[in-house]
């Protein structure tokens, strides 16, 4: 045996199960007997271990989830989930585990050459309800797959796992999986009401238990392959992970409300719903861009709370069989979901919600030196993610239309913008909302700053929205452009923000480009909610300042939730000049390269509202009057009139793009413009100031 397969032990932490969480226990590692082993504690160790792995033909992966954890797949398909206390400490246990694995894996293939026949068949052993196939929990996993030390009472040694046998295994499952397609028809056939109707509590589990089975058989599958693989070349390259197969069973747009029920008749349908549908090609009507007059807007009034949980419990049954139908790392772009469970807005407005604090987002320009407006951005960005939640339960704002645009405005008294005049302690405190003073004609004075926001779908495969501020008086806008891809992720969805942003401070010259953070629905069984992860970064090139955002999901065991934690830097010097910690939704702590602490609660900080144009002044294909019917529907509590109205838009922008796939006629967008790989807005500031000052020189 080589030097280097020393045994070796410590502590670890196991993952047990959803109630105790991670549990330290002593792990050893037996290089002997190719055995992973666990105690309760050191102490125990001349005891019966509590667990036992082979290591002969296991798989060993470190997680993308953090740096500490890894996970040991045993050929009996087993599975020890395990942390270590740092990277380092990981990578060692991993690069042990996995020389104790190959050299175990390679003496099974020395010691047990390919047969020349089959010598048993899977199908032989009888059915799934075969009392001998029925395993004891304590009978030893390795002889179930035939792959151990283990002998037969005549002294010879069980043969590995064969080609010819993975045949048979995936005969098997095709059959047990045509056997589950046919279960799930024939609850799907039954009625929607009477003493056995498809939506039956039961019925509904045994749909997603039995999808989850046929899930984790095939998991396994794929396991047993990479292992043959391995016995074939030698062993798995270093970081090797099992990647997710696609799903067997394709979704069908038949979510309605969780029954597969028709709707009515055309002729039974609400006027508005035929409305709806029969709203012309937006080609067709004026694509060309609309000035929009901030006096027409009007202090918006709209509070829609997300915290009625009565639609999400009385639908359980709905969210069961959608679960049935979905697979771990599934793309759910494409996945019609269920009404009740959506915001009363499109996420086109939800965009605009990180304004909610203009006067931090003007403030930034007026720092007196590169240092400090790389902070104080940083401090505005970090403030703009609470007030986009509109109650504790998480919800899904609509998917946006493709053409569908939002227009809203921002005023705000100059006199409550920080100013350049004082210490990073002093900016940004919280203050109670000052009100606007007004003239006799009940318009906003003129000494203030107005912030102007328009959102644009510019694509609906893949689904991206654009949007782009503005402060005129201030010459500072941002522009960014957003494509989220969801995910299925089991008991909970993950929502990644592909794309970016870029903050142009004019009067400094300076580009600040900024990514956006993951979304987390968590508990979807339950009382769903919302939690942000993964690093972001901000960066100046002219100043050379640069910032590293870390929003922490929630660990399994301990931890504080929505958690965040930051530094700005200089990157010629490697300076850290502000690092921050807190909560994104909650107290956040700014301390400084001068010794100093700012604490920032951000329940406290004044809102201000956003100013819309009343319905009966936007077009067709703006936001609130888009869904109008859908909001109104979800706030009367009427969810198959919602679901109507909201199948209605989708069926029409289907048809819509079929027809211009037909016709191959390409979409044309409003506001924004395709730039490489993004979208900017056709009238950026920084293009209507450049031409401004050339008209200038050239009239002197």
């Amino acid at each position: 045996m080589c030097d280097h397969m020393e045994n070796i032990c410590g502590y670890l932490m196991k993952y047990t199960n959803l109630v105790t969480g991670w549990q330290y226990r002593y792990f050893v590692l037996n290089n002997d007997a190719g055995l992973l082993e666990y105690f309760v504690n050191e102490q125990s160790r001349h005891l019966k271990p509590r667990g036992t792995l082979q290591l002969a033909g296991a798989v060993i992966s470190p997680s993308d989830e953090d740096s500490h954890t890894f996970t040991v797949n045993a050929a009996s398909g087993e599975q020890y989930k395990l942390r270590a206390t740092d990277a380092k400490e990981r990578q060692h246990w991993v690069s042990r585990l996995q020389i104790c694995t190959q050299h175990h894996t390679e003496a099974i293939g020395k010691n047990n050459p390919p047969l020349k026949s089959r010598s048993f068949s899977l199908a032989s052993q009888g059915s799934a309800n075969s009392p001998g196939v029925q395993r004891r929990p304590s009978q030893n996993a390795v002889s179930f797959f035939n792959v151990g030390h283990h002998r037969l009472p005549t002294g010879k040694r069980v043969p590995i796992m064969q080609p010819d046998h993975l045949v048979d295994v995936r005969e098997m499952m095709s059959q047990a999986e045509g056997q589950q397609r046919d279960l799930i028809r024939s609850i799907e056939c039954l009625p929607a009401s009477g003493h056995l109707t498809s939506l039956d509590q039961d019925l509904l589990m045994l749909k997603a238990t039995s999808m989850a089975t046929m899930n984790c058989l095939n998991d396994c599958f794929h396991i047993l392959q990479l292992q043959h693989a391995s016995q074939q070349k030698g062993s798995l390259p270093a970081g090797t992970t099992i990647s997710w197969l696609e799903p067997k069973i394709s979704l069908a747009n038949h979510f309605k409300n969780g029954a597969a029920q028709n709707f009515p008749a055309e002729i039974n349908k609400p006027a508005s719903v035929r409305e709806e549908q029969s709203i012309a090609e937006p080609c067709q009507l004026t694509r060309e861009p609309e000035e929009i007059n901030p006096d027409e807007e009007l202090e918006d009034i709209c509070d829609d709370k997300e915290d009625d949980l009565g639609a999400v419990e009385e639908q359980r049954s709905v969210i069961l069989h959608l679960l049935s139908q979905l697979k771990l790392g599934m793309d759910l772009t494409r996945v019609v979901l269920p009404t009740f469970i959506l915001e009363k807005r499109s996420l086109l407005e939800m965009y605009a919600d990180f304004m909610s604090h203009p006067d931090l987002f003007v403030a930034i320009t007026n720092g007196s030196s590169p240092e400090e407006r790389m902070i104080r951005f940083v401090e505005y960005y970090l403030t703009s993610f609470h007030e986009g939640r509109k109650g504790a339960i998480a919800k899904k704002p609509y998917n946006p239309i493709i053409g569908e645009t939002f227009h809203c405005s921002w005023r705000m008294p100059k006199s409550s913008v920080a100013t350049d005049a004082g210490t990073n302690s002093s900016a940004h405190c919280p203050s109670e909302q000052v009100a606007l003073p007004k003239d006799p004609e009940g318009q906003a004075e003129l000494d203030c700053y107005t912030v102007k926001f328009v959102a644009e779908q510019v694509s609906h495969h893949p689904p991206v929205s654009g949007f782009y501020a503005e402060c005129v008086e201030r010459n500072m806008c941002v522009n960014a452009h957003v494509w989220t891809k969801s995910k299925f992720l089991g008991m909970s969805i993950g929502v990644t923000m592909v794309g970016e942003g870029v903050l142009h401070l004019l009067e400094h010259g300076e580009e600040y480009t900024f990514s956006l953070p993951c979304a987390y629905a968590r508990s979807i069984l339950t009382v769903p909610w919302v939690e942000l992860g993964g690093k972001v970064n901000i960066n100046c090139a002219k100043t050379g300042y640069s910032a590293s955002i870390n929003f922490h999901t929630k660990p399994f065991y301990g931890g504080k939730l929505h958690r965040v934690t930051g530094e700005v830097k200089q990157n010629m010097t490697n300076t850290v000049v502000c690092r921050v910690q807190g909560e994104w939704n909650s107290v956040l702590e700014f301390t400084y390269s001068n010794g100093e602490t700012k604490y920032v609660d951000l329940t406290k900080l004044s809102v201000t509202r956003k100013r819309v144009r009343p319905l009966e002044k936007q077009g067709p294909f703006e936001s609130r009057r888009l869904w109008q019917h859908v909001t109104e529907s979800l706030r009367d509590g009427d969810i198959d009139k919602a679901t109507e109205h909201k199948r209605a838009l989708e069926e029409r922008q289907r048809n819509e793009e079929r027809l211009r796939a037909e016709t191959e006629t390409p979409w044309c967008t409003k506001y924004f413009l395709k730039d490489g790989d993004g979208w900017v807005y056709h009238k950026p500031l920084w293009k209507t100031a450049s031409a401004a000052q050339t008209q200038q020189t050239d009239s002197n």
